[in-house]
């Protein structure tokens, strides 16, 4: 049986929350189950408005949706919510700019299935803390080019641009993951309100050392706002096989 709990927070600095999170333990269209993070851009409330209508338009897309293959539902959900945020702040000039980052998971039998574009991410928690999906951000970037390290990555006065969003451009690119899951892994997906406030070890310790999914989220949550809070935080934890073994 899977478990899960989700919670988002305005963080200690942001006086508009512009993370959403989705999450189903049931079925939605054909994936038996289905996650969500986003974190909203764009002045006044086009963030918030960004990030909470495309995981809407994601939610719907999927739903009437009748493909089977769970890459290619995922890749057609992308691009509608693309276009559609694309055309809204087009028509609302209020929202100009508007866009989101965007991470959807789902897990079918024991295989993880991940989409995403942006700086939010995925992470399986074991006895170690694994990122799965690949941040879309130009320090990020210069890491991958040798250009700095991770701890110069942290702390670096560009960390918060990002190089891909939806909203961004007609041809959006997506980034796929799947693997095979364990029965001891835990899934957390976040914005990075908690991982630039939270060191990756930390996380790994708070979600290893919580009682349950539920206490987990909250000491998350609670850490990052402990340590600065100067971004809004959203986190969505996943047992995929609570109970199973």
């Amino acid at each position: 049986m899977i478990k899960t709990f989700s919670m988002t927070d305005m963080g200690q600095k942001r006086k508009v929350n512009q993370d959403y999170v989705y999450t189903s333990e049931n079925p939605v269209g054909n994936l038996p189950n289905l996650f969500i993070v986003a974190d909203g851009m764009g002045g006044h409330a086009a963030g918030d408005y960004a990030s909470r209508f495309t995981t809407e338009t994601i939610v719907s897309d999927i739903s009437d949706s009748h493909e089977q293959n769970p890459i290619r539902l995922i890749r057609h959900a992308y691009e509608t919510a693309n276009a559609a945020i694309i055309e809204e702040a087009r028509r609302l000039p209020e929202h100009e700019g508007m866009g989101t980052t965007l991470v959807v998971a789902s897990v079918i039998d024991d295989t993880l299935y991940v989409a995403n574009v942006g700086d939010s991410r995925l992470y399986v928690i074991n006895d170690r803390i694994s990122q799965i999906t690949r941040d879309h951000s130009l320090v990020e970037e210069m890491v991958r080019a040798g250009e700095i390290d991770e701890s110069e990555a942290r702390s670096h006065p560009m960390k918060n641009k990002i190089t891909r969003a939806i909203g961004g451009d007609y041809d959006i690119r997506v980034d796929f993951f799947d693997m095979k899951l364990n029965p001891d892994d835990r899934i957390l997906m976040c914005t990075d309100g908690l991982t630039n406030m939270v060191e990756n070890e930390d996380i790994r310790m708070i979600v290893n050392s919580s009682p349950d999914v539920v206490s987990a989220v909250q000491r998350l949550i609670e850490r990052a706002n402990a340590n600065g809070g100067y971004d809004n935080i959203g986190v969505v934890l996943i047992e995929p096989f609570a109970g199973e073994y």
